[in-house]
């Protein structure tokens, strides 16, 4: 059980002000009240102070009901704060975090009267995300001790603090406010000043693209955002994740961003507009992107404005036999998933050798999944034998699928369905697993560009959960049923999308890799620092340079490359740091050297 911290701590800051008692400061009252400070909650509203009270007798009563905390820390905890609407009752603290609404001229009248109430040597720290803390600063009268201190929501579960000085803040009141974060469990970072900071800077045009997608109806909402959970593995999809922070509030961010950098990935998607001037400001209004059950609720109930499913869908094809094109490690998973659904297939590859080696790829992968008591001998057994490898395309002739995965270049594709057309039996299926090029220029090189579909599978297949099914403007509507019925028996979760570069998830990824990219080129924060904020303050499986390493930095190039050409924004052209990377031969895992030393493999 995790008790409150005792006095023996690094920092000299005992007793905290906090000015704001929303969401975000009821949550920072929370961690330093358990972290053994003594707090003054302060807000304008003696209801809202209120409200803040009583969350925080909530969280603590479930802290004990979860063993966290026995009844009588909870009590030391609760006699640590008290709530107030005076200002004035900030005098004794020894730090001030302000958590008012992103305004200047909010904050700015906060710090004016803040520097008529407390002592000299007080910190005064700004919470906020989106405006400029040396700005702040230079207002105050006392701008040596005005700093950044930007804790993420909610405040008691995410680890990471971005600590923001200005190049007026003295290193003593830095010193002292990371020690305080260290003290609270945090993990601090520290970070230059501009909008965004590190974890917003790069989290808040990811969400800005999500919106515009959903904006031009590319995809549905719900696809996009079970598109970047299960294919990026990250906890909440973007739209979902707009709603809690408040749509309003991303606007804000945003326009801030936008107005330094003039990226148009960072200026507001309309529909951010819209919905903010509508008051569907998200979870807290109790519609957004997503309708609620109230008012703060979290549970999504149908929104009585989207139109009911048509319920006269075209049936699909039947699919009995599959064919995967391919000898790699994504055509050998495809065909486990495949097999381990009961279907028969079809491994085709350049040669018999090839096929053979892809199919002894797959009994060891099944046999890993024996050996972890996945699947039994039985069942393994059973899905191997559903299998076979060949070294001519000419036996996809009874297919009713055929999935191709062989190398990502149009040319090899379009050489390869040219093929599928002359073996593969009228009204069987023809799918791409392309991850960044045209569906359509596969579905041309054949006769019958109305069977061709894209089916883009995640790596590893038998492990990732999403499927992105690519319709181009010539792919009949029974040949998506039929590849949407497929993805259901095969047990992994379809989304729709349309046949543009990146589709859902890379169109996403990359751009925020490719940002996180500029922040190094540019010196305003480190790898580590970075991969520290995206993982603490994100809650992102795998920071950017992590995952960069991973793909490759090779394969990320380009698809960077694909998505400049595709849309012509400035902002999507490869960061330069990445080309040279790249020139230099260092790939990531594969080569031994990426961003990071790797042993070769």
């Amino acid at each position: 059980m995790a008790a409150p911290r005792s006095a023996s701590s690094l920092s000299p800051l005992r007793t905290v002000a906090v000015v704001g008692l929303g969401t975000m400061g009821t949550g920072i009252t929370d961690v330093l009240a358990r972290a053994g400070r003594t707090v003054v909650g302060i807000d304008i509203s003696q209801a809202q102070a209120a409200r803040a009270l009583a969350a925080l007798e909530t969280s603590t009563a479930r802290a004990v009901a979860r063993g966290r905390l026995t009844e009588a820390e909870r009590a030391d905890v609760l006699a640590r704060v008290r709530v107030s609407t005076d200002l004035g009752d900030a005098a004794g603290a020894d730090l001030v975090i302000e958590v008012t609404p992103e305004s200047y001229e909010v904050k700015q009248r906060v710090f004016r009267e803040l520097d008529g109430v407390v002592r000299p040597d007080t910190i005064l720290a700004t919470g906020t995300n989106a405006l400029s803390v040396t700005r702040l600063a230079a207002d105050s009268a006392r701008p040596e001790r005005v700093l950044g201190l930007h804790f993420f929501n909610p405040a008691p579960a995410m680890k990471l603090v971005e600590v923001v000085s200005s190049v007026l803040t003295a290193p003593a009141a830095v010193a002292a406010v990371t020690d305080l974060a260290l003290d609270l469990g945090k993990e601090p970072v520290a970070v230059g000043d501009r909008p965004g900071f590190v974890a917003d800077g790069l989290l808040f045009g990811y969400l800005n693209q999500a919106a515009a997608m959903y904006e031009a109806r590319y995809a549905s909402r719900e696809d996009i955002d079970a598109a970047m959970r299960l294919g990026c593995g990250l906890p909440m999809g973007p739209l979902a994740l707009l709603d809690l922070i408040g749509i309003d509030t991303a606007r804000t961010v945003l326009e801030a961003m936008y107005a330094a950098s003039h990226d148009r990935l960072h200026a507001p998607a309309p529909v951010l507009r819209q919905l903010s001037e509508a008051g569907l400001t998200g979870r807290k209004a109790g519609r957004g992107f997503y309708t609620y059950d109230g008012p703060g609720g979290a549970t999504v109930v149908p929104d009585p404005l989207t139109p009911r499913e048509d319920t006269t869908a075209v049936p699909g094809r039947p699919v009995r036999a599959v064919g995967v094109a391919g000898s790699g490690t994504m055509a050998s998973g495809i065909a486990e998933v495949f097999a381990k659904a009961g279907y028969e297939v079809v491994l085709a590859a350049r040669s018999t050798a090839k096929a053979e080696a892809a199919k002894a790829r797959i009994a060891k992968s099944l046999a890993r999944s024996v050996d972890k008591g996945r699947l039994t001998a039985e069942a393994a057994a059973r899905t191997l034998d559903l299998v076979t490898p060949t070294g001519a395309y000419d036996d996809f002739a009874d297919v009713d699928l055929a999935v191709e995965a062989v190398a990502e270049d149009l040319e090899v594709k379009r050489q390869l369905f040219a093929a599928l057309d002359k073996v593969c039996k009228p009204g069987a299926v023809l799918a791409t697993t392309t991850s960044s090029l045209p569906v359509v220029a596969c579905a041309r090189a054949t006769s019958r560009p109305q069977d061709v579909i894209g089916m883009h599978f995640f790596n590893p297949a038998p492990a990732m959960k999403l499927v992105e099914v690519v319709r181009t403007v010539l792919t009949a509507d029974d040949v998506h049923a039929t590849v949407r019925e497929v993805c259901g028996k095969i047990r992994k979760h379809a989304v729709d999308c349309g046949d543009r570069a990146g589709f859902i998830v890379n169109a996403l990824l990359f751009p925020y890799l490719n940002n996180a990219v500029k922040m190094v080129q540019e010196h305003y924060a480190t790898l580590d620092d970075i991969d520290a904020a995206m993982k603490l303050g994100g809650g992102y499986p795998m920071g950017p340079f992590e995952l960069l390493d991973v793909v490759g930095l090779d394969v990320s190039l380009a698809i960077e490359r694909v998505l400049h050409q595709e849309f012509r924004d400035p902002g999507l052209a490869p960061a330069p740091l990445l080309e040279h990377l790249v020139a230099a031969g260092c790939l990531g895992r594969k080569s031994g050297r990426g961003f990071r030393e790797h042993a070769r493999r």
